[in-house]
């Protein structure tokens, strides 16, 4: 398989995986573990097929065409630093799967765990090997999505809730700031290709946008690896199920922030702004998160803690901006994976056999649980930093390079001091978490007796802590390569002297992990007794993170909101309307004013009294809704029809039959559907009352608003002479006049236009409407008609009446009388119009026509059936299923775009030839076709759909209030006798 096919693959299957996954039954739980197993551990063996081409600084790119004229391009790109990033991701979910298999309860729903979690792989994947920063942004959205989803699995609690909304919030907010970041990012370099950002530092360092734009993609690496100020909601999520937890907060989410940080650090990096703004957020972090760490009663909360203690180590290595520090940032990053990793497996096990997280119930587990006693306290004595394991290592590095002069300020030299006195407290909550899970006499009052997991469940602990014993007794040969392949890839040519020894003398670094290791001994010692009563860290205890942020959510979202809305807003249309032409007029009105506007000295054009005429009568029908729209709405609504109709023909004076075709009927669709609509309208008031309104404020209000509306109009009756009399600049309309045939395949302009030129703008619109319509059903189907307009229309009321009054009648025979003839003449002319919607969309291409309008044409047909029919028999008779129709159009109209990638085209390029069918000859084929089939399908599903809402209006409108509390209760009372 080439290396740009793996990389292609490596993504594209854990999205796959994911997919399959939500379609298995619940009960399904091997099937699903083996899924998700089988998924990472492909990824694993491409990945490991993969390394050579990326040793020694090689780098795989595959880039397929997306919009390229942008600079938009799906670009991946695999170096040293994304493959071992790329392989702690899916190694780590790997073993994460196979421990979930047996952590997770059959009671849960399983199929949604894995389908998140390969997800989630997907997203974090795309992170790594993203060679485009919009790319990359995508994917970094993805990850805040699905962690919101797996934090929040167990969503029954509110815990949970609150947990996975406080990390979606913060992330989301850090990634839309990165967003703007890398926004500013692309101007200032030219492009968005990583390549191209990384050699192109000096520029960037030196231009005026500098530091907004540092700050704004500090702002998303931030939040993402909780560093502080933004360190409150990981200890939040601790409420998701602990393999969630061991795969976000070792080797994925919070690793993408700092990931960011080494990524870009050759481009932003090298500046005292990137010093001080990244090394004081990571050396705060480390303090802070190693300080509460110790004080925590839960065994998640202590190793959430940790996690925000150790990435602030790693932020602040990135921070001190060397090469060397570089090396030791990349180092500690990948130890920290692994012992992290296994920690929460641990935790959760032990949870898990126990039913208590309180590490003030837990003690002496050793004696019951030996084996998972033994693997959690070698990995904890990693995380302190003990010789002879992977975490003493990189604490090694990290301690020397602290020593090192780096600012030359107070603070820089008092560095080594202040983290060896936060490696202590490192220290402590590590010795903390060993004694007093695994030590001491025998847990009273578990839940359950603890003892050993299954083999299959403890194998990954063992298999991580394997890794930190190797790592820290022979690194040069476990990960001494590739360490070095990353570093080939972040620092290229200047990779400075390093050494992974494990013995290098009685160095100062040496003795820093001495003092560390001893004064953290030493605290824990002193405080063991009130660790034990501890309810949180002293002086910190009240500065709860959680209670500013949700006082900040209330302040922003509902007091703010609530006073802006009381300030500006309305629950009546008018003052909406009246403020939305005011904000028009006044755009409209300011560039009039600053820059002038002629409309006398333009070129004059031929006066036809025809066309004059048909827009007087356009423009009488359009003053005549607006008179009459607030007391006879089925005037109205005649008048706007009529002016639509005036529309359709200016059309087709005009020379532009595909916009007439389309026009006519969609004024006849929503005209349709606004007069099903007016049913359900509250009754109209005739005269409003004045006692309380003067006389002269009405009419005040009145000449107000009709000002409002004649400045609007005639502003742009203006502006509209002013285009319309100039002569045309020069556009793109030549292009597509000379290109539709040669390019696109069509003679008709305009469908080329919409499903090839501009393909993708179509796609995003019927995406809307897709939405509008799943919005306008959900909306409808909460409505509930005002009380005058729930009782059954009068003239249907007399028919019903003289039906139960003829002894040879039933109520209802009148109105099926009176719809027997209309509903013959709609049953023929179904397949009729059927049929020219099929003509429509065929001849689409070379003539008037195409999906849009032929969607809409097919939706007549159904609603000539509604109307003739009614909603319960046209339901019984014809299988409507619009959603799928949405669905079908919408996968089909992507289908054709991805397709084109498989020919090494651009997304949504089309394709045409001609074949020769026999009895028939030639005959052209556009891959438009099938993109204007799937525009068809999504526009007949939306507008049905539509329809429906409305339509079931109908159904359960004649139920009055106190009939449906009499079924509620007689349907309560059938289900207590069953």
């Amino acid at each position: 398989m080439p290396y740009e096919t793996i990389l292609i693959v490596v993504l594209a299957l854990p999205f796959a995986g994911s997919c399959l996954a939500a379609v298995l039954p619940s009960n399904a739980r091997n099937a699903e573990a083996w899924l998700a197993g089988a998924v990472s551990l492909a990824c694993v063996v491409l990945l490991a097929v993969s390394y050579p081409q990326i040793d020694d600084g090689g780098v795989i790119r595959h880039t397929v065409q997306w919009m390229p004229e942008l600079g938009l391009d799906f670009y991946l790109r695999m170096d040293g630093f994304a493959w071992v990033m790329a392989a702690l991701i899916v190694t780590i979910g790997f073993l994460v799967v196979l421990y979930a298999r047996y952590y997770m309860s059959p009671q849960d729903p399983v199929p949604r765990f894995f389908s998140f979690l390969l997800a989630f792989m997907g997203a974090m994947l795309g992170i790594v090997l993203s060679g485009n920063l919009i790319q990359l942004v995508f994917f970094w959205e993805l990850t805040s999505l699905f962690s919101f989803l797996l934090i929040g699995y167990w969503h029954q609690t509110a815990q949970a809730r609150d947990g996975a909304r406080m990390a979606l919030i913060v992330t989301s907010v850090g990634g839309f700031c990165m967003f703007a970041g890398i926004l500013i990012l692309g101007n200032i370099v030219g492009s968005y290709d990583l390549d191209q950002v990384l050699a192109s530092g000096d520029k960037i360092r030196a231009h005026s946008l500098y530091t907004p734009t540092l700050v704004l993609i500090l702002l998303g690496a931030l939040t993402k690896s909780v560093q502080f100020p933004f360190h409150f909601w990981l200890p939040q999520a601790m409420a998701a199920p602990t393999p969630v937890s061991a795969y976000l907060h070792s080797a994925t989410m919070v690793k993408g922030g700092v990931f960011l940080l080494v990524r870009l650090w050759p481009a932003l990096g090298g500046t005292n702004e990137w010093v001080w703004l990244v090394g004081s957020a990571g050396l705060i972090s480390f303090m802070l998160g190693a300080f509460i760490a110790l004080f925590q009663q839960d065994m998640k909360g202590l190793l959430a803690y940790s996690t925000i203690s150790h990435l602030g180590l790693i932020t602040l290595l990135i921070g001190l901006d060397s090469p060397l520090a570089q090396v030791a940032a990349i180092f500690h990053l990948m130890n920290h994976a692994t012992f992290k990793a296994s920690l929460f497996m641990a935790a959760g096990i032990i949870d898990h056999e126990t039913g208590t997280r309180d590490l003030r119930r837990l003690s002496g587990l050793r004696r019951f649980m030996p084996v998972t006693a033994t693997l959690a306290m070698v990995a904890a004595a990693a995380m302190a930093g003990v010789p002879l394991l992977n975490g003493f290592l990189s604490k090694e590095m990290f301690f020397a390079e602290t020593i090192e002069t780096h600012t030359n300020s107070l603070l820089d030299q008092s560095l080594p001091y202040i983290v060896t006195a936060a490696s202590m407290f490192t220290v402590a909550y590590s010795l903390r978490f060993i004694a007093e899970v695994f030590f001491g006499p025998p847990p009273r009052e578990l839940a359950r007796i603890p003892h050993e997991p299954p083999f299959l469940m403890r194998f990954p602990v063992g298999l991580l802590v394997l890794a930190c014993l190797l790592v820290g007794i022979v690194p040069s040969f476990t990960i001494g390569p590739l360490l070095l392949t990353a570093l080939h890839a972040v620092l290229g040519d200047i990779i400075p002297i390093y050494s992974l020894a494990i013995w290098h003398g009685f160095t100062p670094e040496f003795v820093m992990s001495l003092v560390a290791i001893t004064g953290g001994v030493a605290i824990y010692l002193m405080l063991r007794s009130y660790l034990l009563i501890a309810e949180g860290p002293p002086l910190l205890r009240h500065i709860q993170g959680q209670r500013i942020f949700d006082r900040v959510l209330v302040a922003i979202s509902w007091q703010l909101a609530r006073r802006l809305e009381e300030l500006l807003g309305t629950r009546r249309l008018q003052p909406q309307l009246r403020l939305v032409f005011c904000a028009a007029l006044l755009a409209g009105l300011a560039p009039m004013f600053a820059h002038g506007i002629d409309i006398w000295g333009t070129t004059r054009t031929s006066f036809d009294v025809t066309f004059a005429l048909i827009w007087a009568v356009g423009g009488a029908c359009a003053l005549a809704a607006a008179y009459q729209g607030k007391f006879h709405r089925f005037a109205a609504l005649i008048f706007v029809g009529g002016a639509g109709l005036v529309t359709c023909v200016s059309f087709v004076w005009l020379a532009a039959p595909d916009l007439a075709l389309t026009q006519l009927a969609v004024e006849t669709v929503t005209t349709v559907l606004l007069l099903l609509g007016l049913r359900w309208l509250p009754k109209r008031i005739e005269k409003f009352p004045t006692a309380d309104v003067p006389e002269r404020d009405l009419s005040s209000r009145r000449y107000r608003d009709l000002g409002i509306a004649i400045a609007s109009g005639g502003g742009l009756a203006v502006l509209s002479y002013a285009v319309m009399t100039r002569a045309a600049p020069d556009s793109i309309a030549r292009f597509f006049v000379e290109n539709a045939y040669t390019l696109g395949g069509g003679t008709n302009i305009v469908n080329v236009i919409l499903v090839d030129f501009r393909a993708f703008d179509t796609f995003g619109e019927i995406t809307v409407l897709g939405i509008v319509a799943l919005t306008v059903y959900a909306l409808l189907r909460r409505f509930r008609p005002a009380a005058e307009s729930i009782p059954v229309p009068e003239q249907q009321s007399c028919q019903d009446i003289y039906d139960e009054a003829q002894p040879s009648r039933e109520k209802g025979d009148t109105l099926r009388n009176a719809m027997a003839v209309p509903q013959l003449m709609m049953a023929l002319v179904f397949p009729v119009i059927c049929t020219a919607a099929v003509f429509l969309l065929l001849r689409g291409h070379d003539l008037p026509g195409g999906g849009f309008v032929a969607g809409i044409t097919m939706a007549v047909a159904f609603i000539l059936q509604y109307i003739a029919r009614g909603t319960t028999w046209t339901e019984d008779h014809l299988r409507i299923l619009p959603v799928h129709w949405m669905g079908a159009g919408l996968l089909m109209t992507a289908g054709v775009g991805v397709a084109a990638w498989w020919f090494e085209r651009p997304f949504l390029s089309s394709s045409f030839s001609y074949r020769e069918v026999p009895w028939i000859g030639s005959v052209p084929v556009a891959s438009a076709l099938l993109f204007d089939l799937g525009v068809f399908a999504l526009v007949v599903g939306a507008t049905i759909l539509m329809l429906i809402a409305i339509a079931h209006q109908t159904v359960r409108s004649h139920r009055t209030p106190s009939s449906r509390a009499s079924s509620a209760a007689a349907a309560s009372a059938t289900a207590e006798v069953r």
